[in-house]
């Protein structure tokens, strides 16, 4: 067993030290794109504006054959770029498969220093990270990268929701995990074919009332494992995402399966085509008007003890807290967009008003 003293210490002699907090920087978004597709790499210098995440995809979505070509497009990608305030992260291949290695050794050893983060897939459990943090502190010391590359855990299998705490937990470099649901629901055996969202056949139906129809409503697949997985992130200081909503066409379904995510916990989502970046700017950003009420309570509330009435409402200690987390995320955000500043700005004066 290791010492905690341990924990904070480089897993390889010139590596970076580990990050004793995961810095919180917008992630509303994380907008995938196939670095191997010459037409969709050229858009990449316009892209990196519109989002907070680039994510440059290696495993699903890219065929066997075009393995290497990808992993050399991000190269030349990360290398070509200025990314600015964006992020870059990296899909990898899974652990279990031929590129994996190489994707790693690559990635690090060339474009190290413009990584952010990198995600794996398919994680089942610690010892899936300890394996990627030892290589990745081999590689940034060999490198020389001077701060470490964080690591991004997909949950896509049983085992893994399973494991889903000690993944969390698994070693500094963890920066947040994100729900699979394509791979989990195959894995659970679920009985749909549906990349997330809803099932019309999951739901429950009022009870009889004489003759008249019977309402039914639609439930939530995800429920139980986007709470789960917010609970293990939450546990660890570390960040949940809600995964791909597969349905591009359906913008409302997508906007409503985010939303539910960001009312649970999550702060983003992945987004696979354009039309889905504004529907996760606009669902992961809290509303001005409630930025708006979040800052009136914090006023009102002083130290944050005690007990205050505002507008009839009640607000003690625990509302206090909840509206630290509106504020403190509005703050994070208006910092990256300029638009939402304002919008929280003109909201925040109307409320005084």
């Amino acid at each position: 067993m290791r010492s905690a003293k341990d924990f904070f210490r480089p897993l390889a002699v010139g590596a970076p030290a580990p990050v004793r907090e995961v810095p919180f920087r917008p992630s509303r978004m994380i907008h995938f794109f196939d670095p191997g597709n010459e037409k969709m790499a050229a858009k990449i210098p316009a892209l990196v504006p519109q989002v907070d995440v680039a994510l440059g995809n290696l495993e699903d979505a890219v065929p066997a054959d075009r393995k290497e070509a990808a992993r050399s497009g991000l190269v030349r990608i990360a290398r070509a770029t200025d990314f600015g305030a964006t992020q870059l992260w990296t899909r990898v291949n899974s652990l279990d498969s031929p590129w994996a290695l190489d994707d790693l050794l690559t990635l690090v050893t060339e474009i190290g220093d413009k990584l952010d983060v990198i995600m794996v897939p398919k994680v089942e459990g610690a010892q899936d990270i300890h394996y990627v943090d030892r290589l990745l502190a081999q590689l940034e010391a060999k490198a020389g990268v001077t701060r470490p590359i964080l690591v991004h855990a997909i949950l896509e299998t049983a085992t893994g929701v399973a494991a889903v705490e000690e993944i969390a937990g698994a070693s500094p470099r963890m920066q947040g995990i994100s729900l699979g649901p394509a791979d989990l629901a195959a894995s659970r055996r679920m009985k749909t074919t549906r990349v997330g969202g809803g099932h019309p056949g999951y739901l429950v139906r009022a009870d009889p009332d004489g003759d008249r129809p019977r309402a039914t409503y639609q439930q939530d697949l995800w429920h139980y494992t986007i709470a789960r997985m917010v609970d293990a992130c939450a546990a660890h200081g570390i960040l949940p995402y809600y995964g791909p909503f597969g349905d591009i066409q359906d913008v409302t379904a997508c906007e409503d399966q985010f939303r539910n995510a960001f009312l649970l916990g999550c702060v983003g989502a992945w987004s696979l085509h354009p039309v889905q970046i504004g529907i996760a700017r606009r669902v992961f950003s809290p509303a001005p008007q409630d930025v708006a009420w979040a800052r009136r309570v914090i006023d009102a509330m002083g130290d944050g003890t005690g007990a205050v009435m505002i507008d009839g409402k009640m607000q003690d200690d625990a509302t206090y807290k909840q509206c630290q987390v509106v504020a403190e995320l509005a703050d994070a955000l208006a910092a990256r967009d300029p638009e939402l500043a304002e919008a929280y700005a003109a909201a925040l004066k109307e409320a005084q008003r």
